[in-house]
């Protein structure tokens, strides 16, 4: 197997038994590993590629993940159905496709422009995670992007996404308790029985979700936000109106 190293290129290895405290591994490159109960502590990763890897029951502490790219890796224990910790980490710019991240912990760590399309986040929890740059004292712009993914039970609660792109994602159950959601695209999103008290969807883009229940009086904002006539009777029947032709 090859050595460990920044750039280096290694393929259906299991690494579970090597250090990986404080190593700098940028550009490092694994296609089939796998890594079980393995905490890996204040690792430079960024710009790394995993391809087809698991992640077992294992912890990222202040890891450098910026523009790392994951794709076709689960992060789920499948027996004890948990999920990896994140914490203290940045995973700005980095590339989540086709990844199992259910009942994972993402805690205190920044996402600005993180990317994920069809992904599984089921039940994933996102604790303080910071999905927005400062670009100058008075600019602060927040991007994210998660298509076509389960998030379903997550919990969103506070967070920042405004403008981020969610569209046709499983948000049933979801709680997005005080979220800020406002300029995000929710088109074609399931938010079926989803926890939105406080949140704030103005100028969101809803046409073609799922949004019965939906409980617009304890919502924050919803001004200007998009939805289609089907779903203006829905909005009207949880007001508890009577709509006639």
């Amino acid at each position: 197997m090859q050595q460990l190293a920044s750039g280096a290129r290694i393929q259906g290895a299991d690494l579970s038994e090597v250090d990986w405290a404080e190593r700098e591994l940028e550009d490092l490159s694994l296609q089939d590993c796998v890594l079980t109960d393995v905490t890996l502590s204040a690792v430079m990763l960024r710009g790394a590629s995993f391809v087809g890897c698991k992640f077992v029951r294992c912890r990222f502490a202040h890891v450098d993940l910026r523009e790392a790219r994951f794709e076709r890796c689960s992060f789920v224990d499948v027996q004890n159905h948990g999920g990896v910790h994140i914490g203290f980490s940045r995973l700005d710019e980095a590339r989540f496709v086709d990844c199992d991240l259910a009942f994972a912990d993402i805690d205190r760590s920044t996402l600005y422009d993180v990317s994920a399309e069809r992904c599984s986040f089921r039940g994933a929890r996102f604790h303080r995670a910071d999905f927005s740059r400062a670009f100058g004292r008075k600019v602060v712009r927040t991007a994210a992007t998660f298509r076509s993914c389960n998030l379903q039970l997550v919990d969103l609660s506070d967070a920042r996404l405004a403008d981020a792109d969610l569209s046709g994602s499983i948000l049933r159950e979801a709680d997005l308790i005080r979220a800020d959601l406002e300029g995000a695209n929710l088109r074609n999103c399931d938010l079926v029985l989803a926890h939105t008290a406080g949140a704030k969807l103005a100028r969101a883009d809803l046409r073609g979700a799922k949004i019965g229940g939906l409980d617009v009086k304890a919502l924050t904002s919803v001004e200007d936000a998009k939805i289609t006539l089907d779903q203006a009777q829905d909005i009207v029947r949880a007001l508890g109106l009577d709509l006639y032709a």
